[in-house]
C-alpha cells in the first residue's frame, strides 16, 4: 500500500508550475471522438482518469499515443458504441461520452458512471439535454440504450451543470441545425472545450456566458490545442503554503480564475501578487478566520476548493463557517482533520471551524480526491509525521501531488508500506 509521508511544522519556500486541468482534458478527450482526424493535445497531465479516458477511447476503436504531456488521439475510423462497465464506473466524468458516442456513432449503450463518492449526482439533465435534440434514450438494468439522428433545438438546464452543458455542446456539434443551451455552465473548462471545438472546425459561441449557440452537423477536422492550467491543482498549492506558512509562488495560471480563492486567503492575512501567468503567496503569521465561504457555481467559490482552504484555515484565529451548496457529501475529510486536533463541527451543509493553535500528525486516510490533498496540507502544518494513505483517490486529479509539494520546500515522499494481517 503507498502511502505519503509528511513531515509538518516546517514553512515553505519555491515554485511549481501548475499541470493541465482535469476537469479541462476529460471532456476535450471525449470530444475526438469527433474527429475525423487526428487530435494532439499538449500539457495533459498524467492522472489515472485520463487514463481511464484513454482506455475508453482504445476500446471505442481509437488510436490512442502519449509522449510526455502531449497526447495523440486517431479517430478517424471509430469502430464501438457501447463502453463497458468495467471502464465506465471508474469515474464519474465517463458520462461525458454519451453526447460524442451517439453523435458520431448514431448509438450508444453505457452503463451509470462511477467516481468519488460526493452524495446524488443524477445524470437526469444529461439524459434531457440529448433527449431535446431527438435522442431516444431507454434505461434498463441499470444501462442506458440510446439512438437516433441529432437535430438542432433549444435546451434549458434547470441547474447550471458543468457536465450537462459539455454533453449537450459534444451532442450539439453532431446534430443538424442550431442548438442553443441556456443556464449553460460558465466556468473556464467549458470555455476550453469550446475553443478546442473551434480548432476542431465546429461553429461555437458563448462559452463562459450562461447562453452559447452551436450550429451543428458539419464534419470535423483534426487539430491541436494545449489544455489550460488546473486552477484546483493551484488552489491546492497556494493553500498549502497557507497551512504550512512561508512563501511560495504557482505559475502557468490565470489569476482571474483564483480570485474567489486568493481574496479569502487574503482575507486571512496572507500576502497575494497575481501576476499576468503567476501568483505569490507570503505568510508572516497566524492565520486568522474569515467570512462566511459558500462553495457555489463558477465564478462563485469553488466546490472543488473547499477542503484545501479549510485545511489552511485550521489554525486560523477565530471561526470560520463553510456552507457546503453543491455536493451532500463533501465533508468526508472532517472526520480525518479530527484526528489531527482540529476543531470542526459539521451540522447538514454547515461546518464551523474553530481555529486551534497547532495540528499534530497522525495517521489519516483519504475517502476522496480533493479531501486527500486537504488532509496532505493539514500534515504540512502540523508538528511531527503524517501519514496519509488512500491515494489512489489523489492520483485521479493529481500527476505528482508529492514532487510539485516538494517543489515548494515540502518534506513528503511516497512510500510502499507493508500491511500485516492480525
Amino acid at each position: 500500500m503507498s502511502v505519503f509521508k509528511i513531515q509538518g511544522g516546517r514553512p515553505l519556500s519555491g515554485s511549481v508550475r501548475v499541470q493541465g486541468a482535469k476537469n479541462s482534458v476529460l471532456p476535450i478527450l471525449a470530444a475526438t471522438l469527433l474527429s475525423e482526424g487526428v487530435c494532439v493535445l499538449h500539457n495533459c497531465p498524467r492522472l489515472t482518469d485520463v487514463d481511464h479516458t484513454l482506455d475508453i477511447l482504445r476500446h471505442l476503436g481509437c488510436r490512442v499515443a502519449r509522449e510526455g504531456e502531449t497526447v495523440t488521439v486517431d479517430a478517424s475510423a471509430p469502430t464501438g458504441w457501447a463502453v463497458p462497465d468495467s471502464l465506465m464506473r471508474e469515474m464519474r466524468s465517463s458520462v461525458v461520452f454519451l453526447g460524442p458516442i451517439l453523435g458520431r456513432m448514431g448509438q450508444a449503450e453505457l452503463t451509470y458512471p462511477g467516481g468519488c463518492e460526493l452524495g446524488p449526482r443524477p445524470i437526469d439533465l444529461h439524459l434531457m439535454a440529448l433527449r431535446a435534440l431527438g435522442a431516444e434514450i431507454e434505461e434498463r438494468n441499470g444501462r442506458l440504450f440510446c439512438k437516433g439522428k441529432l437535430t438542432g433545438g433549444d435546451i434549458t438546464l434547470s441547474l447550471a451543470s458543468v457536465g450537462a452543458t459539455e454533453n449537450a455542446m459534444l451532442a450539439a456539434v453532431m446534430a443538424e441545425g442550431t442548438t442553443t443551451i441556456t443556464n449553460a455552465a460558465r466556468e473556464p473548462e467549458i470555455v476550453d472545450l469550446q475553443n478546442f471545438l473551434q480548432a476542431l472546425g465546429a461553429k461555437i459561441r458563448g462559452a463562459g456566458s450562461s447562453v452559447i449557440v452551436i450550429e451543428g452537423g458539419k464534419p470535423l477536422h483534426g487539430g491541436e490545442h494545449t489544455v489550460l492550467a488546473d486552477r484546483i491543482v493551484a488552489a491546492t498549492y497556494l493553500s498549502a503554503v497557507a497551512a504550512a506558512g512561508g512563501e511560495g509562488e504557482v505559475t502557468g495560471v490565470d489569476w482571474r480564475q483564483l480570485s474567489t480563492v486568493t481574496a479569502v486567503l487574503a482575507e486571512a492575512g496572507c500576502q497575494v501578487e497575481s501576476g499576468a501567468q503567476s501568483v505569490r503567496i507570503r505568510v508572516l503569521g497566524r492565520l486568522r478566520s474569515v467570512r462566511p465561504i459558500r462553495t457555489a457555481p463558477y465564478p462563485g467559490f469553488p466546490t472543488d476548493a473547499q477542503a484545501v482552504v479549510m485545511a489552511a484555515l485550521c489554525k486560523a484565529e477565530g471561526a470560520t463557517v463553510f456552507a457546503e451548496n453543491m455536493f451532500d457529501s463533501r465533508y468526508r475529510h472532517v472526520d480525518e482533520l479530527a484526528r489531527m486536533g482540529a476543531d470542526i463541527r459539521v451540522e447538514g451543509k454547515v461546518a464551523v471551524v474553530c481555529g486551534v493553535p497547532c495540528l499534530f500528525g497522525a495517521r489519516v486516510r483519504a475517502a476522496d480526491l480533493r479531501g486527500g490533498a486537504a488532509l496532505a496540507l493539514a500534515g504540512l502544518g502540523a508538528e511531527g509525521e503524517t501519514i496519509l494513505s488512500g491515494l489512489h483517490h489523489i492520483c485521479r486529479g493529481y500527476s505528482d501531488l508529492a514532487g510539485d509539494l516538494r517543489a515548494l520546500g515540502a518534506e513528503i515522499v511516497r512510500e510502499e508500506e507493508i500491511v500485516t494481517e492480525s
